[in-house]
């Protein structure tokens, strides 16, 4: 079982989400206004659709955090939807009576014409079910907010212990964005497809128009990027120990996601072996920080690894790409089958959807590779406090390099 865990509950056009976060130690800083620009920054992004307009999400902290500060118990985190109780269905049916936790008099009509590329078919065969709505409601994106909230907190402890993790989009809709060698982060946030290329950027937002005109949508492939996370997270002992394992799973579990890769990724496999290992550094190009500590020990002159070796970080940054495929929900809806009869329904059933949704997944994408990073920080170094776990990693980082140092380098 891991040390830091979430659970999420509700759907779509439920009352809203629910999410309860274990694990964090004591005495952390924490904030509803720190959690909300993480969940302001999920509903940006060019090609997202008209819901973004509707709500202004916000996590309300009902426990485990008194007076701004962690009390190491479960955190419990409200997101509200606001078109529950403002919007209606596609059928005219308020939102309220469709998803009435009571039986409800007002008459709706059940969603019968199955959409291809989404859980509908699997998901009623199941359970049972009669109407695909009661499938779409949990498996909607929407869930992802009460997840980035959840990423919120991971990322408010491991900023206590040097680890950060931003996201960019490095491809959509066939636009491929030219390889950056430095990334301002900060600047990143203006792009409304979080791509640091600006030439790719308008070509991404060509493609969405395109798309968007055709009542089509995009896929694409983001990339999450973790410095500072220290030498030995995870292990090479068992299967399921293996960080690059809770990594990939994490960052599949996305909507849409269907595929993950690190470092150098796929293209390794066209390439010998002499040009894709990480030669490690000599002693004599190591850094240090000013406390004497190496800044990272057994630093690489590459890291086509994407900072992971044997399931183990190796100090260098942690990089995780996925691909996204394009939205299932689209607006020139696919041939399909009725639920009832198995017969063939020219148009699947359709609800406002976004295009693309792509510079979203990149920061659902961050909050899956905090809450990963989060877990293997604690199964290392524990803590029930704040300042136990950071006096753990110091202690640590303090040891970790040659056991037989040259003199002249100490």
């Amino acid at each position: 079982m891991g040390q830091f865990r979430f659970l999420t509950a509700g759907e779509s056009h439920g009352p809203g989400l629910t999410t309860i976060v274990e694990g964090v130690p004591a005495g952390i800083s924490l904030s509803e206004d720190y959690i909300r620009q993480d969940l302001a920054r999920r509903q940006r992004g060019y090609g997202r659709g008209a819901r973004q307009q509707i709500e202004t999400d916000r996590a309300r902290i009902s426990s485990g955090v008194r007076h701004g500060l962690t009390l190491g118990g479960p955190i419990a985190m409200f997101v509200e939807n606001r078109d529950f109780s403002t919007g209606t269905g596609p059928d005219g049916v308020p939102w309220v009576d469709e998803m009435s936790i009571e039986p409800s008099d007002v008459p709706f009509e059940p969603i019968t014409k199955l959409r291809p590329g989404h859980a509908d078919t699997p998901g009623i065969t199941k359970y049972s079910h009669d109407d695909a709505r009661n499938v779409l409601e949990r498996s909607s994106a929407r869930e992802s907010a009460a997840r980035v909230a959840a990423g919120a907190v991971a990322r408010r402890f491991l900023e206590e212990v040097g680890i950060e993790v931003h996201s960019h989009v490095v491809g959509l809709g066939g636009v491929v964005a030219a390889p950056q060698e430095a990334i301002d982060w900060v600047q990143l946030e203006e792009s409304p497809v979080r791509c640091a290329d600006p030439v790719a950027t308008e070509a991404m937002i060509q493609a969405i128009d395109a798309a968007r005109q055709d009542g089509d949508s995009l896929g694409g492939v983001f990339e999450v990027v973790a410095t500072g996370a220290p030498i030995g997270l995870g292990s090479h002992i068992q299967w399921d120990r293996k960080l690059s394992t809770r990594l990939a799973a994490a960052v599949m579990s996305i909507n849409a996601v269907k595929g993950v890769e690190f470092g150098a990724g796929f293209d390794q496999a066209a390439m010998r072996g002499s040009t894709v290992h990480d030669v490690v550094k000599p002693i004599d190009e190591w850094d240090r920080n000013p406390d004497g500590t190496w800044v990272r020990p057994w630093p690489r002159r590459s890291n086509n690894s994407g900072g992971l070796e044997g399931g183990m970080t190796t100090g260098e940054p942690v990089v995780v790409r996925a691909m996204v495929k394009p939205i299932a929900t689209i607006m020139n809806a696919l041939e399909t089958v009725d639920l009832r009869t198995g017969e063939k329904v020219d148009r699947a059933h359709y609800e406002r959807s976004d295009i693309t949704f792509v510079p979203t997944c990149a920061v659902i994408g961050e909050a899956m590779v905090c809450i990963a990073l989060a877990d293997a920080v604690l199964e290392k170094f524990g803590g029930d406090h704040r300042d136990e776990t950071v006096r753990n990693v110091r202690a640590y980082m303090a040891t970790a390099g040659p056991s037989h140092a040259p003199a002249s380098t100490v």
